[in-house]
């Protein structure tokens, strides 16, 4: 059913540490994760919860229409000689009748910054776990990001893919950016969004019967030399 919705300012939004979600917080984020995807697995959104630190909720009222789960950290990263910031983007779930007004990007970016990690004017490197196309289309949009479907990735991409699973904690096929799933789907995303022939192509070793996802790495603001 339609609503009469807000506007993105008059939504509430909360950030705590995933270690601190109560039992009432996770049958809300159950309920969120069950509206955004078909055979929604809770087993995979509480494996997100123990590796990444931090989740932003929104409410509308006392209504949750959102969350999303990220992380920021400082690392070492192969052929770097200083560590770097990485932002681990997880899940994000927005409640149907809340969707297109920029809920997700505001969810994340409060994610990501809540590390307390100083971002301003250093390079950083942006990583998400796609499950549909859809999620993968601002970031396909830089001209520094991986995978790029044609076009074979370096050695050292694949160095990088490999740290930044580790530091997910998922099995990575370094060839495709293909992150291997355990056996079971992960939901099959509810989503009404048009999506071309050309931009399934990357997707197209995902599994998503075995639970299979998409590791989507970029630079921003731009990528080192010899990227």
């Amino acid at each position: 059913m339609s609503i009469d919705r807000p506007g993105i300012d008059n939504i509430e939004t909360r950030v705590i540490q995933t270690e601190a979600l109560t039992k009432g917080d996770l049958d809300v984020l159950y309920q969120l994760f069950d509206q955004s995807y078909s055979q929604a697995n809770h087993a995979y959104l509480e494996k997100s919860f123990s590796r990444l630190r931090y989740i932003a909720i929104a409410t509308f009222g006392k209504t949750p229409v959102g969350f999303a789960v990220a992380d920021t950290v400082e690392t070492d990263l192969p052929r770097m000689t200083e560590p770097q910031i990485v932002t681990l983007a997880g899940i994000c779930c927005v409640s149907p009748d809340y969707r297109r007004m920029g809920l997700f990007r505001k969810l994340e970016g409060l994610a990501t910054s809540a590390s307390g990690i100083s971002r301003s004017g250093t390079r950083i490197l942006v990583c998400g776990r796609m499950a549909h196309p859809a999620s993968f289309r601002i970031m396909n949009q830089s001209p520094w990001v991986i995978p790029k479907y044609g076009v074979p990735l370096t050695d050292w991409q694949k160095e990088v893919g490999l740290r930044v699973a580790e530091l997910y904690g998922v099995n990575l096929d370094p060839e495709t950016m293909v992150v291997v799933g355990e056996g079971v789907p992960i939901g099959y995303p509810i989503i009404e969004q048009e999506v071309t022939e050309k931009e399934w192509l990357p997707f197209e070793n995902v599994k998503r019967d075995r639970g299979d996802s998409l590791l989507g790495i970029s630079w921003s603001p731009d990528a080192p030399g010899g990227w």
